[in-house]
Parts: structure tokens; sequence; C-alpha cells
């Protein structure tokens, strides 16, 4: 009965996750908007028109909503490969204790998942100010990417860099070891519960930040781009071969950037 019981509770769990990041996707996709560009785009988070080759004021008001944008971006792409350890915890915490997992076992749930994406709120707001300061000077595109060879090489060379640290790689083994992480990690209590996922968000930064920033190089609200950065980091963290994949890709982003130095310097000796 307690088995049958356990495994209800769980699958409601990996539900609960299911639909957070359905419901993120889907604003994603929402405030993309319908237009072929900025300009046309009627999402909720442009919700005014705008002359061509003017920027957007950043009011108040604009900075909330590049504030949820980035915010709504960070659940949708990282959720995903945080949710395997979200499910496992849950599992663990409601045999650990049966007594509690009638009555603490959800709200500790709800504070692990809460801490985990407390630390993304975090990045959201660094990368918000990131934001403001590469179109002040001029380097962001109205569609929200680089406008510049030298910002894009410099991004794509540092996220391929890192991609081969020793930081990254202990961050990501981290991340690739759920059950390790809760066996020499574990807190009781929903206070213990918030700490740990805090915890497990500050590796997981740790693991991708770096590759996050790549949203300036092909557009913040690029569907396609956002997808595919999504993707990789759930492979490399879930995937058997994920760390090969990692380190893979690193000579990609590296050899991309250089690519791109190399063009610009052409252009300008021509």
């Amino acid at each position: 009965m307690l088995e049958t019981l356990l495994r209800r509770e769980n699958a409601l769990v990996a539900a609960a996750l299911f639909v957070l990041i359905l419901l993120a996707w889907l604003a994603l996709l929402a405030g993309a908007g319908t237009g072929m560009s900025v300009v046309a785009m009627s999402g909720w988070w442009l919700p005014m028109s705008l002359p061509a080759g003017e920027s957007w004021p950043w009011t108040p008001y604009y900075w909330l909503i590049a504030f949820v944008m980035w915010a709504v971006m960070m659940v949708a792409m990282m959720l995903p490969s945080a949710a395997p350890m979200v499910v496992l915890y849950a599992k663990v915490v409601r045999r650990t204790d049966q007594q509690a997992a009638s009555t603490e076992a959800p709200l500790s749930i709800a504070a692990f998942a809460s801490g985990y994406l407390s630390l993304w709120i975090i990045f959201s707001i660094l990368a918000v100010g990131l934001q403001f300061s590469f179109e002040r000077a001029g380097l962001m595109t109205m569609m929200m990417s680089s406008r510049s060879a030298v910002l894009s090489a410099a991004l794509l060379i540092a996220a391929g860099a890192y991609q081969l640290t020793p930081l990254k790689a202990a961050c990501l083994e981290h991340c690739r070891s759920p059950a390790a992480y809760l066996a020499n990690h574990w807190r009781p209590g929903p206070i213990g519960a918030w700490r740990m996922g805090l915890e497990h968000g500050a590796y997981c930064v740790g693991c991708c930040a770096v590759l996050m920033l790549l949203l300036f190089v092909g557009g913040v609200m690029n569907l396609v781009w956002i997808a595919g950065l999504s993707l990789f980091v759930t492979i490399e963290k879930l995937a058997p071969s994920g760390v090969r994949i990692a380190k893979a890709i690193a000579i990609v982003l590296i050899v991309a950037g250089a690519a791109l130095i190399f063009t610009a310097l052409l252009v300008i000796t021509d």
C-alpha cells in the first residue's frame, strides 16, 4: 500500500514539473510574438510598437519585463535537466521519515525546487544588467543579439574555453550525480531542503551560466537558439556520453569564435 502511494505521489511530482516546464515554454512562445521582426512582434514581453531604427527605452516597466523574460527562459531551459534531481529528492524525502512524508514532504519538495530556481532568478537579474550594458554600448541589435563580431567571438571562445576548465568539470560531475549529492548534502526539513536546492542550483549555475551568455550571440528571444542551448544542457547533464559531448562542443565553440575573428579581420583588411 505504501509503495503504491509513493509511486502515485512521485508521479504527481513529475507531472507538476512537466506542467511548469510546459507553461514556461508556452510563455516563451507567446512572448516571441507573431511577427518576422522585433518591430512587428506583439508578444507579452514587447507590448508596444517601435519605429524602425529605434530601441526600447529602459523604463522601470521595461526593466521588469526584461527580468520576467529572462526568468521564464531560465525555468524553461534549466528545469528539464534538473527534473530528475527533484524527482529523486521527492522519492528519498518520503522514505526517510514516513511520518513526515504526509506532512512536511510536500513542503520540502517545493522548497528544494524553489531553492534551485532561486539561483537562476539571481542569474536573470545579472543577465538583465548585462543586456542593458550591451545595448547602451551599441553592441545589441533590435533582435537582442550581438551586432559585434568581436563580442560574439569573445562569448563563443569564453564559453568553449570554460567547458574545458576543472571548475566546469566539477560542476558538471555534480549535476550528473544526483544520488551522490543527496547522500553527501542531506539536510532534514523544509529549510534544509531549500538550502539543498540552493546548493544544487549553485553547482548548476557554475556548470551552465557561461553557456547561457551565448543567448546574446544568437538572440535573447530566438526560440531556435533557446531550444538548442536547452537541449545541449540536458544532454551534457543526463546522457551517458554527456561529458565527451560537452568537450566536443567546446572545440566547436572555440573554432566558431576564432572563425568570426578571422572573418572580421579579413573585412577590415579589405
